[in-house]
């Protein structure tokens, strides 16, 4: 076992326990930086957009006028039609200029299975993703976020999901474009089998995107949420805090932030977090403005720990 997997395994068992008032982080790594960068995933409007709410070309005006973020993380399913339209993703990058907001990924979905068993479905998944790559490059995001669905045994998802992620983090170098993967249902929700992709691609182009929330692996098994965050990030080139719902002292009902989050800073990451609000009993805004002051105050936290 190298140093790397006795410190995850170290993590994985005792969690956001402190021994002698000292973080477990700080005592396995030394000093390290509590703090990070907060960011607005698109996703978190998907009603507002979809009902015509608001426009997609507002959202980088929107997260700095109505929430005070300044960096946003786009969903290509709301310009579906507009990935090749080089008029109107320039038109994305001036509203996000003129906002003073940075323009970090795009979300994309419904373009294939990465690690399709067909080689010829394979690869069509791998080129359809492409446009995508270049739509990145123009907004100057560092990634595009993919899937990789696959089908078959445990090991053949391993080989087939890294070969199609091999081919377009191969296309995506060129454009100095990160291809990162998130985990998001089937066995990609299992920490240990999408970290095994990612020493199997063994590109520095290809990372991980772990969600807080997105661990469900099918209708009858889910993946313990902190063993799978504390197993990606190591990959992690951006962190997705998932959010349903807030008691009244302004915590998350479902997911302890404060654990999440020593988890992930512990590891070294200090880049953007990305708020996605998916619940139903908050407004989307309300949604968002919760998870924001959450996760301020758990780096206000963090920081006094390692002080």
């Amino acid at each position: 076992m190298n140093r790397r997997q006795f410190l995850e395994q170290c993590l994985r068992v005792i969690g956001s326990v402190s021994l002698v008032g000292m973080p477990v982080q700080k005592m396995l790594y030394g000093e390290y930086s509590a703090d990070f960068k907060i960011s607005l995933a698109e996703w978190s409007l998907h009603r507002a957009i979809r009902n015509n709410e608001i426009d997609h070309l507002d959202f980088a005006r929107i997260a700095r006028d109505e929430f005070g973020i300044d960096a946003i993380e786009y969903s290509n399913q709301f310009f579906m039609d507009k990935a090749t339209d080089q008029g109107y993703i320039n038109s994305m990058r001036k509203r996000a200029d003129d906002a003073g907001v940075q323009s970090l990924l795009i979300m994309c979905d419904r373009q294939g299975r990465l690690g399709d068993p067909d080689g010829e479905s394979r690869m069509q998944a791998v080129e359809n993703h492409y446009k995508w790559v270049e739509a990145a490059k123009i907004l100057n995001c560092h990634s595009i976020r993919v899937n990789a669905a696959s089908e078959g045994s445990y090991e053949e998802q391993v080989k087939l999901a890294a070969d199609g992620l091999r081919h377009l983090v191969d296309f995506a170098d060129d454009y100095e474009i990160n291809v990162i993967v998130e985990n998001h249902g089937g066995l990609s929700s299992n920490g240990k089998w999408l970290s095994s992709v990612m020493e199997r691609v063994s590109h520095p182009r290809c990372g991980t995107l772990p969600d807080f929330g997105n661990f469900r692996i099918n209708d009858n098994q889910s993946y313990d949420i902190y063993q799978g965050v504390t197993e990606l990030m190591p990959f992690a080139k951006a962190v997705s805090a998932k959010s349903y719902d807030f008691d009244n002292e302004g915590n998350e009902t479902t997911i302890d932030y404060f654990r999440m989050m020593r988890i992930v800073t512990g590891s070294g990451y200090h880049k953007h977090v990305g708020i996605e609000y998916e619940g139903q009993r908050l407004s989307e805004p309300d949604g968002i403005i919760a998870t924001k002051k959450l996760l301020e105050r758990v780096r206000d936290e963090l920081k006094n720990e390692n002080a």
